[in-house]
């Protein structure tokens, strides 16, 4: 028997067997047991019987005991026997004196004896012994009634009910492990139950979204290394074959140069937001001045706007403190700041404002180029998207800035949104106040 439905149900119809059964034969152990206390109902119907056989038989002889004894084996189905003092049988003169031995020993739990039950009485002066004989058959009749079975239905019922209530949810977490356990990463017992079993179930399913999480980190870790390093490296790959030509040596070093820090930066960017998503309890939580982190960052693209030709305007506004984790941070927002200067046009503005709501900050970043168009506006920060198919790799950068801001923002319980401004794209960048 290896189901714990069937061991938690037949137990508890054992039990309840004994229960039901043991109560109904407690009953008959008082019964059968206390007739030498002298309050007890049965001592007390004894006691009746006994002056009523000794009155019959003192007024009316024989013919009245016999009425009497007729009487009571009628209502009570069971045997009288009015002895004298040395046990000889007042009706029959049968020497009865074996019923007197047998009441004087006292046997205990005599209903677990074979035989009649027998209950004594003697009367005051001693001249009279009664005796009350109830057939063995009998005996558990008057206290197992149907009564008793329709209860135990009832009780098998309710125990049947509470056994699959108890194996359900076990059962049920192991078809989600067995699905897991198949590669199924999106198995799930989702119980709704306060108890033991209901914490157990949302335990495990705490760890299959974090093992989800870990092996999707690794998968898309795995996906963009492999799919963003054959650019780079084949770029490389021509650099080192103009440098040993020896045509054009300096540019072919500034390209390895270029390429090898491009390479440097791109891994060091997904390793870092991989690594958070991973590991969630690694990402710090330190307090980190926004304002000043926008503030440095639009200085440091300084240069690069002005390689594009255009300028950077920012308006910071008062100090805001966010809790986070200053790198992860800086990459958000520097990878979108970059993207903007990237398609900015010639003498225009990047705008990059910061604003304070009621419980969010909100850095804002606005170029004045052509925009995304609508359709395209919900999958630009998707990983290697790339709005405009005629766009090379030296154009259009490499397809996966905004998609580490996006996951950059999200770790931290934040938002980030894209609108066409008309002119240009506007991206906001949305993140809890400490």
């Amino acid at each position: 028997m290896n189901s714990l439905f069937a061991k938690i149900l037949l137990w508890f119809w054992f039990a309840l067997a004994i229960t039901v059964v043991g109560s109904a034969f407690i009953s008959a152990f008082n019964v059968n047991e206390n007739d030498s206390d002298e309050r007890s109902p049965v001592a007390r119907l004894v006691r009746f019987q006994l002056e009523e056989a000794t009155s019959a038989y003192e007024i009316g002889g024989r013919p009245a005991l016999q009425s009497f004894l007729d009487t009571l084996h009628r209502v009570y189905d069971a045997r009288g026997v009015l002895t004298d003092e040395n046990g000889r049988d007042l009706l029959t003169n049968e020497d009865r004196s074996d019923l007197i031995r047998h009441v004087q020993r006292r046997v205990l739990y005599q209903i677990f004896r074979t035989g009649d039950s027998t209950v004594a009485r003697a009367s005051n002066d001693g001249r009279f012994w009664f005796f009350f004989i109830v057939p063995r058959a009998h005996v558990g009749s008057w206290f197992l009634q149907p009564e008793h079975l329709f209860v135990m239905a009832a009780a098998i019922g309710l125990c049947y009910w509470l056994a699959l209530y108890l194996t359900r949810p076990v059962r049920k977490l192991q078809k989600a492990v067995e699905r897991f356990g198949r590669g199924d990463l999106s198995a799930r017992a989702q119980s709704v139950r306060r108890d033991e079993l209901g914490t157990l179930a949302r335990t495990f399913d705490r760890m299959a979204d974090r093992i989800e999480t870990l092996l999707a980190a690794e998968r898309r870790l795995l996906l963009d290394i492999s799919h963003e390093l054959r650019s780079p490296l084949a770029r490389l790959g021509v650099a080192i074959e103009l440098a040993r030509s020896g045509d054009d040596t300096d540019t072919a070093l500034n390209r390895i140069q270029k390429e090898s820090d491009r390479l440097n930066s791109l891994v060091g960017q997904l390793l870092q937001v991989t690594r958070a998503e991973g590991d969630p309890a690694s990402l710090h939580h330190d307090p980190v001045r926004l304002d000043q982190l926008v503030q440095q960052l639009v200085e440091d693209a300084g240069i690069e706007a002005a390689a594009h030709g255009c300028s950077l305007q920012c308006q910071a506004g008062e100090p805001i403190t966010i809790a986070g984790d200053p790198e992860l941070l800086r990459r958000a927002v520097e990878n979108v700041l970059r993207n903007a200067i990237r398609y900015a046009p010639r003498d225009t503005t990047v705008e990059v404002s910061l604003s304070r709501g009621t419980s969010a900050a909100v850095v804002r970043i606005r170029d004045h180029g052509s925009g995304v168009p609508e359709g395209a506006l919900p999958r630009i920060f998707d990983p290697f998207y790339r709005v405009e198919s005629d766009r090379n790799r030296l154009s259009g950068g490499i397809g996966l800035g905004l998609s580490i801001a996006r996951r950059a923002v999200e770790l931290h319980k934040g938002a980030i949104r894209a609108a066409n401004a008309n002119p240009g794209l506007q991206i906001d960048l949305e993140f809890p106040v400490a």
